[in-house]
């Protein structure tokens, strides 16, 4: 159990670090609030209070609030008990000061909870006992020990009552704010957590699917090479001996260049398994790489027009892609001009830029669009497609994902779907960027 309360665990948007950065501001404010409290009821009121007394507590407080913001600038790690030691300095210090103002009977008293919420939302609760066993005892210390407000005479019994009211609001507003704040805050972590924890699930399983399809690929790629080899045998002699027929002849020649495409992509998917597995990249440059796609894709679906848009500035600008990153983007020529086709087109385009830190390659088709006017469809083993398997955009994302990228989907003007795949400048000039 004892791991359950790491001291030194300072990490993350409730942990101890961020717990005694928003003690120091808060400490701050409160510094200044005091100050203009003691000086108001002392000058303005009137009321003989212990001003010196007074200003010592709220001079320690600054010159502690000073000290947090320097601790915090130092490398060291922040733990929980540092973090509880802040906390209750500020307790004492308030108790102090309520001890001056009237103990229990001070409106401000309802702000020794404060330190309790602060806790509870950053540390464990064995730690939230400790705050709150120091704020109850300081609270019972000044039901019995306090030095009384002063009373300036009977007759005012009225306005020191309209007083003591407007300090309870004052005090109210005060915790309603700050209760508001953090608990909305530690919502808001937490949902962001929770978003992020099934964000992993589904990567997760998705990665396990695509890691079981990737281990049948490679079965069914080294099974497919003995009849691939026997079709192309087999057409090398019927073109030989019906060379006569030139229909016929032609006919056999497409089929002897499809078998020829199927044969390079089993050693391509050989190769990129093999590279994979050496999280190795090829240097080459933006405009090679896409090329590359266009001649594949060229090869793949010779009945639709590719329509690609360069940006000459960044034809030449080097760059390291995986074997995964061609497969990527082809998929995607490959789903736009599927998407067209459904539609009675035959046209695509591609851009490449870069913006924000990207490289961001977009293929649009002109086809239905996307079901929904806004927001990426969902993208995972799922085809429309008669024919589809539904891995296509899988992969894509998944690539995109494991490179720190991702995948976009838009309904662009004019119909169709435009799909943004952005990749990381600083993951694509990375060499030894293991994927």
């Amino acid at each position: 159990m004892a791991t359950s309360f790491p001291d030194s665990a300072d990490t993350g948007p409730h942990g101890p670090r961020q717990l005694v950065s928003t003690l120091a501001w808060l400490r701050l404010c409160a510094v200044a609030g005091q100050a203009l409290t003691v000086a108001f009821v002392a000058t303005w009121l009137d009321l003989p209070i212990a001003v010196l007394p007074l200003a010592t507590g709220i001079a320690v407080l600054a010159a502690f609030a000073l000290f947090a913001f320097w601790r915090l600038t130092r490398p060291w790690p922040v733990g929980s008990v540092e973090a509880v030691v802040h906390i209750a300095i500020d307790t004492i210090v308030l108790g102090y000061l309520l001890y001056l103002t009237g103990g229990a009977t001070n409106p401000f008293v309802s702000l020794l909870v404060m330190p309790i919420t602060l806790t509870a939302a950053a540390l464990p609760r064995l730690y939230v006992a400790a705050v709150a066993t120091l704020a109850a005892a300081t609270y019972l210390v000044l039901l019995r020990w306090y030095q009384p407000l002063p009373y300036v005479h009977s007759d005012h019994t009225y306005n020191v009552f309209n007083l003591h009211v407007a300090g309870m609001a004052i005090s109210f507003v005060i915790t309603a704010g700050l209760l508001g704040f953090f608990i909305a805050g530690l919502a808001a972590a937490l949902r962001a957590r929770q978003a992020a924890s099934e964000h992993e699930r589904e990567r997760a399983l998705r990665d396990e699917g695509i890691l079981a399809i990737a281990t049948q690929a490679a079965g069914t790629a080294h099974e497919l090479n003995t009849p691939l080899s026997t079709m192309r045998t087999l057409l090398t002699e019927l073109r030989r001996e019906h060379g006569q027929d030139p229909q016929l002849t032609e006919d056999l020649a497409l089929l002897a260049g499809q078998a020829d495409r199927c044969r390079d992509i089993l050693r391509e998917l050989v190769a990129v398994g093999r590279t994979q597995l050496a999280g190795k990249a090829d240097r080459t440059t933006i405009g090679a790489y896409v090329d590359a796609a266009r001649r594949s894709f060229a090869l793949l679906r010779p009945e639709i027009e590719l329509d690609y848009r360069p940006d000459e500035t960044l034809a030449d600008r080097p760059v390291h892609i995986v074997p995964a990153l061609r497969h990527a983007l082809v998929n995607l020529l490959n789903n736009a001009g599927d998407a067209s086709r459904s539609a009675g087109q035959v046209r695509i385009t591609l851009e490449a830029a870069i913006s924000g830190g990207h490289l961001e390659l977009r293929v649009r088709d002109f086809g239905h669009g996307l079901d929904a006017p806004q927001g990426p469809p969902a993208i995972g083993f799922v085809s429309t497609k008669r024919d589809g398997l539904g891995l296509g955009l899988a992969l894509t994302k998944a690539t995109a994902e494991r490179l720190g990228g991702e995948l976009v989907a838009q309904r662009p003007e004019g119909g169709g779907t435009l799909q943004r795949l952005r990749l990381p400048l600083r993951v694509l000039d990375n060499a030894g960027h293991d994927v």
